[in-house]
């Protein structure tokens, strides 16, 4: 049975291995390969390494992995990440007991639905790391109380403008003037391929639009200070997603991508 068991995830390693697609952190010189797994009858669970891949589970569910070595190239990207976790890891530790329950208390009101349709409900600590990580990307101030969730209004771009020869570079959409109680988190990638349809780990923000800005919102400072001058026939992917300033939520991304003109 051991040996049967061994074959099997030897099985699913070997075929993750063809079709897990690379997940390529931003900045980092390596890829991670993962995915979520659901484990039926025949094996209920599985841990450690087992022929370069990693068996592990976390409240989210089951997953594997690629083991990987990372490198520490001390990006400012690394820096601000590190800057986030320490001022969230602290900030939950100077909250009270009663503070820490509250968070406890309220996880039931957040409750998602994973790929595989099952319902996860995230930990205090969870709950106010992913609010408090939404809160201080967008530049505002920290949490200590759990919110009741809100909607978030639909965002999307319906115009880039990229046109290096006028020196113009703005997008335009649906939401303009951002929300009250909410800013506009914007990013972009440096120039890529023309033949380039599809980016992820490219992107960086590049500016956050306060609440009742207008469009359209003219971002060319913004991304020159990023990435320097553009290049004239190079194409830019820009996207954008509004984060409720009162709760922490953050909606999803609307993206849109033209050649530099």
């Amino acid at each position: 049975m051991k040996n049967l068991l061994k074959s099997f995830l030897m099985f699913i390693v070997s075929v993750l291995e063809h079709a897990v697609m690379p997940i390529k952190l931003q900045n980092q010189p390596f890829e991670v390969k993962c995915a979520k797994i659901k484990f039926g009858m025949m094996m209920t669970d599985a841990r450690g390494k087992l022929g370069g891949q990693v068996f592990s589970k976390n409240r989210a569910g089951a997953y594997i992995r690629t083991k990987v070595t990372p490198v520490n190239p001390q990006t400012s990207f690394q820096a601000l990440v590190r800057s986030f976790f320490t001022a969230i890891t602290t900030g939950w530790r100077l909250l009270t007991v009663l503070q820490r329950d509250a968070f406890q208390a309220a996880v039931s009101n957040w409750t998602t639905t994973d790929i595989f349709g099952d319902s996860k409900t995230p930990s205090g600590f969870q709950l106010y790391t992913k609010l408090n990580s939404n809160l201080l990307n967008a530049g505002q101030v920290a949490i200590s109380s759990p919110p009741l969730p809100a909607s978030i209004p639909v965002f999307t771009i319906d115009t880039f403008l990229n046109s290096v020869t006028a020196g113009d570079m703005e997008i335009d959409g649906s939401n303009f003037p951002v929300p009250i109680d909410h800013v506009l988190i914007v990013e972009a990638t440096p120039p890529l391929s023309p033949g380039k349809f599809f980016a992820k780990s490219e992107f960086a923000k590049i500016a956050v639009a306060g609440a009742a800005t207008a469009g359209p919102y003219v971002i060319v400072g913004n991304y020159n200070a990023k990435y320097g001058a553009r290049i004239l026939g190079q194409k830019i992917f820009v996207r954008a997603k509004l984060v409720n300033t009162t709760t922490g939520q953050a909606g999803t991304y609307s993206s849109i991508a033209e050649l530099t003109v």
